[in-house]
């Protein structure tokens, strides 16, 4: 992307980047990074629903002012929040709005329709999908662009909502490829939970809460005792932490598993690249995955991947070329997949070859790629509008 030729002014409205990590929140860290690198001379405001300060881990642009509600009380912090963004608009009138999640979009529907501001929103995944209130439907006919961070989001989003596709668009999830890199086992990790170097793991790393079941840790625990015929050794980590906690316990007690599974609770993000090293396979068979960047971060480690074919795993994985997509309902071909990696049988070469593997979510999913799709759509916003008046 060329440089824009005049100062241009940036909002964008996050629900928070700098305290919660989810999908949706380090999408958000890496479009703002992404924007100040194609467009440092810019102005920005960064508007975040929950976070109470910056914190030095995110990059950003020195004179990037924030702007924080996460100390109001969550009971009032959804309108002061709106009325924040609201006003803000209204008064500063920038150039362009980015909202990160689609909630709000009905705040900038309003500062368009009052002083004619554009914006452009995110879908992700699950919260895009089935919408029924009819303040988002309205918000999101009239937003200038959607960014759908998978074809299956954005395919599902035209088809529901009967939206224009010309503003319908995808840009990705990326990833950080310099904190997640192949290496060998660790050996603290080894020695912490008492495996042998050449033991098989399975690793899943996901929120384990009631709402979040449909990530599949459940279906892989279902699937152990027939991996344990073939892998007597196998064994399963998961990590996350949530209030899905004690069925999971309940489960693995049930089936028998306490000597086969390791709930490893809540790891902080310096020590992930450590547990996707750990494991020979990553799995989790979702089926309402917007996208799932724990996939691109085990596959930038060289493991293979397990995943889901219902959701947006399947960009994920590239439709099999990077991975293993199985019905997640499916039990028994959870179970026969899992032991095919395990073995190196299973039918894609790329799988079993790191480096390899590596480079190809790279060059497909790294920042790099992110950046120049992002550059594009800026060019054709910039490109297509008139510019606005100002007061």
């Amino acid at each position: 992307m060329q440089k824009l030729d005049t100062p241009t002014y940036f909002h964008i409205w996050c629900p928070e980047i700098f305290g919660f990590k989810g999908g949706i929140q380090v999408y958000s860290a890496f479009l703002l990074q992404a924007l100040q690198s194609l467009n440092p001379h810019c102005q920005y405001d960064v508007f975040l629903k929950h976070d109470l300060q910056a914190t030095p881990d995110i990059p950003f642009l020195p004179e990037t002012r924030f702007h924080f509600a996460g100390a109001s009380a969550l009971k009032i912090r959804t309108p002061i929040f709106a009325a924040q963004i609201i006003s803000n608009g209204l008064q500063q009138r920038p150039d362009l709005i980015i909202a990160t999640h689609l909630n709000f979009t009905v705040a900038a529907y309003w500062v368009k329709r009052l002083v004619g501001i554009p914006y452009w929103t995110v879908a992700h995944g699950i919260e895009s999908w089935n919408i029924k209130n009819p303040t988002i439907k309205t918000a999101l006919d009239h937003a200038n662009l959607i960014l759908a961070v998978s074809s299956y989001t954005r395919d599902r989003l035209l088809k529901e909502q009967n939206l224009n596709p010309n503003k319908v668009t995808l840009l990705p999830n990326t990833f950080d490829q310099n904190l997640f890199k192949f290496a060998p086992k660790p050996d603290y990790l080894l020695k912490q939970y008492r495996l042998k170097p050449q033991q098989p793991v399975i690793l899943t790393v996901a929120r384990l809460t009631k709402s979040e079941r449909y990530k599949g840790y459940d279906k892989i625990l279902q699937a152990l005792p027939q991996i344990r015929e073939i892998i007597p050794n196998i064994h399963y980590i998961i990590v996350g932490k949530g209030d899905d906690i004690p069925r999971i316990e309940q489960l693995i007690a049930q089936l028998g598993l306490q000597d086969s599974v390791t709930l490893a609770g809540f790891i902080p993000d310096a020590q992930l690249c450590d547990y996707y090293n750990l494991c020979d396979v990553f799995a989790m068979p979702s089926k309402k995955e917007g996208f799932g960047i724990v996939y691109l971060e085990a596959l930038a480690c060289g493991k293979p991947v397990l995943a889901g074919n219902k959701d947006g795993a399947i960009d994920a994985l590239c439709h099999g070329d990077l991975g293993a997509l199985v019905n997640p309902d499916d039990v028994g071909e959870i179970a026969q997949t899992l032991i095919k990696i395990l073995h190196f049988a299973y039918p894609n070469a790329l799988m079993y070859q790191p480096e390899a593997l590596r480079q190809k979510v790279i060059d497909t999913f790294g920042f790099k790629a992110f950046q120049q799709t992002l550059a594009s759509h800026l060019d054709k916003h910039f490109q297509s509008i008139q510019p606005i008046e100002k007061n």
